[in-house]
């Protein structure tokens, strides 16, 4: 199969010259150089997800038999195949190396005007060149690999925080005692109540019966990766306060900011629910009452309150409270909902059955 590049010269403008933009995201570079090498995507190579990424991304997963979400979730990066991982800063690399995080290496490495080469994340001597000057600009020692601290100081943003891969536990068998939960099973091996059910394909909501055999998967600290604990906890403590579906706070809370809660939008729309200060003082005087801290758990409860406000004006209906959180509700009324809003509603209720 012919391997697809990306010249330099057509792209140094957008790597070396556009300012950092509002939402970007160097890890989203390693997906979009495996959209162009697929042959799906054509856009700039800017760490910004964007229409067009998402695009490709939909065309990618409907070509696969994916669910259609627009979203570079663990299967879809799985169907990439090698350049579909692994993420960077969860391995040491080296030349010798090739996958997602080569590419984005070399993406931080072209916006630093020391790359002058063709992003096809592959780590051969030019690149491995590239990051041994980096090196010697930081003082570090020049070997050539991108390692713990070469990885923070090429980007300290939070999507690059080192985390190096875990290893897999292997699967264990556990045998259901009389009157033991899922809740139960999954804080005993901590792992998640999802990741049981989806593993042994059972209805997390059903009753489990005693002296059936459930497989444990090891996957806990993999998940992290897209679900950290933190966040996720507050997501399921907050919806549970307001009683809002978990399901669908977490994939709102996924579109919105990927669970990260240090995301900024060009609208002053902040943290992993991305609330606008407006939306925070509406929430704090007119359906709490009083201050909320503006912490990880203050963005959560703030997000959940304002989406149950919305599911209580539309009578209930989700996908007009979806579509009046992300366009607004005035909005939604008199307009209707915009194509934009549409594609959201539709990745949002898709990604909420199986997240």
């Amino acid at each position: 199969m012919r391997r697809l590049v990306i010249s330099f010269a057509a792209l140094s403008a957008a790597l070396a010259l556009v300012p950092v933009a509002q939402g970007f995201n160097p890890q989203t570079a390693g997906l979009q150089i495996a959209l162009f090498q697929h042959g799906l995507y054509r856009g700039p190579i800017d760490g910004v997800q964007g229409p067009k990424t998402r695009r490709a991304i939909r065309i990618f997963q409907r070509r696969h038999g994916l669910a259609i979400d627009g979203l570079a979730g663990p299967r879809t990066r799985a169907a990439l195949g090698p350049r579909g991982g692994p993420l960077f800063g969860t391995r040491s690399i080296r030349r010798g190396k090739a996958g997602y995080d080569v590419g984005v290496l070399q993406f931080l490495l072209a916006r630093r005007g020391l790359f002058p080469g063709r992003l096809n994340a592959r780590f051969g001597a030019r690149t491995e060149r590239a990051v041994r000057r980096f090196q010697r600009s930081m003082g570090l020692l020049q070997d050539g690999v991108v390692g713990r601290r070469t990885a923070r100081l090429l980007c300290a943003l939070p999507a690059c925080i080192w985390r190096p891969a875990p290893r897999r536990r292997p699967i264990r068998v556990h045998r259901i005692s009389p009157g033991e939960t899922l809740t139960a099973i999954s804080r005993r091996y901590g792992v998640s109540v999802n990741a049981i059910a989806r593993a042994n394909r059972v209805d997390p909501a059903r009753v489990i019966l005693a002296g059936a055999r459930l497989r444990i998967p090891g996957a806990a600290a993999q998940m992290a990766m897209t679900q950290p604990f933190a966040v996720r906890a507050a997501l399921d403590y907050w919806s549970g306060r307001y009683g809002v579906d978990a399901r669908l706070v977490r994939a709102v809370a996924w579109f919105e900011s990927g669970y990260n809660n240090a995301l900024v939008s060009k609208a002053g729309a902040q943290g992993v629910m991305q609330v606008t200060p407006v939306t925070w003082d509406y929430v704090e005087v007119v359906l709490v009452g009083r201050r909320i801290p503006h912490t990880l758990s203050g963005n959560v409860q703030v997000g959940v309150a304002y989406l149950r406000q919305l599911l209580r004006e539309f009578g209930g209906d989700t996908r007009l409270a979806l579509a009046g959180y992300v366009q607004g509700p005035r909005s939604v009324r008199t307009r209707g909902l915009v194509l934009e809003t549409k594609n959201y509603v539709a990745g949002v209720l898709a990604l909420s059955r199986r997240i």
